[in-house]
């Protein structure tokens, strides 16, 4: 058999053939591994107010409304899926529509973003309205160490949604700004997506520990 003699010129052709992860999208999954460890301090925090004040827990737990908070959750799980419908979008280098509007199957990325937007700003506007019904009810954050907790809890997450809501507008800005939808703008839907599901996946736990466990 004869040898294969490898130049410099195949060399570096070889090493472009090869397929190297985004830098952009390995960062972003691992920072979201640093906010798991952040979520899952928030988490520790409520179990240690279960375990030791009890009685506490099971009355302020009585002021929670779960069919409000299972819609709103419902919202925002859905959003996920709308979320993934503009990636898949994206990876067919297709930022728009290319027929009616109520013809979700030639929807592109930038309607799938944008209804992933309004659905994620219902959450947070749902949760907005949740807190001023509980502050009406006697449970202001200062009330106690349960109210404390929620808040900060439930808070931080609509605030980590807040941002996911900026980086969808960013996106679709980009989108608009660019003369041609490429590689870049398609990895940059992807890592937003990522971002969301883990949103998303944060609050399926939180619904669960908050409103489940009594």
């Amino acid at each position: 058999m004869g040898s294969v003699t490898t130049t410099p010129a195949t060399y570096n052709q070889a090493l472009r053939s090869v397929k190297r992860p985004d830098p952009v999208a390995v960062g972003t999954i691992v920072w979201l591994g640093s906010e798991v460890m952040f979520f899952a301090g928030l988490f520790a925090i409520y179990f240690t107010i279960r375990n030791t004040s009890p009685e506490l827990w099971a009355g302020r737990t009585e002021l929670l409304n779960i069919p409000f908070a299972a819609v709103n959750t419902l919202i925002l799980v859905l959003s996920s899926f709308t979320a993934q419908a503009g990636v898949f979008a994206a990876e067919r280098f297709q930022p728009y529509r290319r027929g009616s509007i109520w013809n979700f199957r030639q929807w592109g990325m930038v309607e799938w973003f944008y209804l992933t937007f309004i659905m994620g700003a219902v959450f947070v506007s749902g949760q907005v309205w949740e807190y001023a019904t509980l502050v009406a009810e006697g449970m202001p954050i200062s009330a106690d160490s349960y109210a404390s907790a929620f808040y900060i809890t439930t808070g931080f997450h609509a605030l980590h949604v807040t941002g996911g809501l900026i980086a969808f507008l960013l996106i679709i800005g980009r989108a608009f700004a660019v003369k041609n939808f490429g590689r870049k703008e398609m990895t940059s839907a992807i890592v937003v997506s990522y971002y969301w599901h883990f949103v998303d996946v944060v609050w399926i736990i939180l619904f669960a520990v908050i409103y489940f466990i009594r």
